[in-house]
Parts: C-alpha cells; structure tokens; sequence
C-alpha cells in the first residue's frame, strides 16, 4: 500500500495530500480581493503553480480542476486567465460552479488534482 503524503498539515486541513502519485491540492483562493475577477486569478493561479511544484507537479499534469465563482458574471473573465494560464493541449477536466464563497470579497477558488512528475 502506498503511503500518504500530506504538505503542510494542519488542524483542520493540509496544503496537499499526495497518494499514489496523484496530488490533491486544498482550495485555493487569491491573496489580493482589492481587484476585479482577472487580477484575482492570475494571483491565484501564481498560488496553483508554486504548490504543484511543492507536490511534484506542474500545469502541465493537472487531472481535474473544479472552479468555484461567487457570480457567473466573472466567467468570462475568469476564462480570460484561464486560457492563457494552459499551453494549448494541455487544459485538464473542469467544472465552474457559481458557489457563495468563504469571504464575500473572494470572488473565485480553485480545487485542483494532479499527476506526480516528481
């Protein structure tokens, strides 16, 4: 049986788990909400490449993302950041969800799995 990696373990949660050579991040949600839904992807996309790689992975391994937006009014400009983040090719499976998210000032959150590379 494979062992369980956790990155970051906490109380309630860890950063990551890593089993059988697939990592699940935990939700990620950007740092700067002072700015509109594009800023706030990019930041946290920034925050998806540097815990993949702390995983073992990279954007070019992510399975499946589930994409949570606090108004479906953002999707276009979440997609915007979206599509230049993927290499052509590259994009994984996805879900976007209008969900009401932990701080009304969040207005998206990723939840991502990914292959091991590393």
């Amino acid at each position: 049986m494979s062992e369980i990696t956790r990155i970051t373990p906490g109380v309630r949660m860890s950063k990551a788990t890593i089993f059988n050579g697939v990592a699940y991040l935990c939700g990620q949600v950007p740092d700067n909400t002072d700015c509109d839904i594009r800023d706030q992807a990019r930041n946290m996309l920034e925050k998806v490449d540097a815990l993949l790689k702390e995983a073992g992975s990279d954007r070019k391994h992510v399975l499946s993302v589930m994409v949570y937006l606090r108004d479906m009014k953002d999707f276009a400009g979440f997609n915007s950041v979206w599509d230049e983040w993927f290499e052509e090719g590259f994009a994984p499976a996805r879900a976007c969800i209008e969900a009401r998210l932990a701080r009304p000032e969040l207005l998206c959150e990723v939840s991502v799995t990914a292959a091991v590379i590393a």
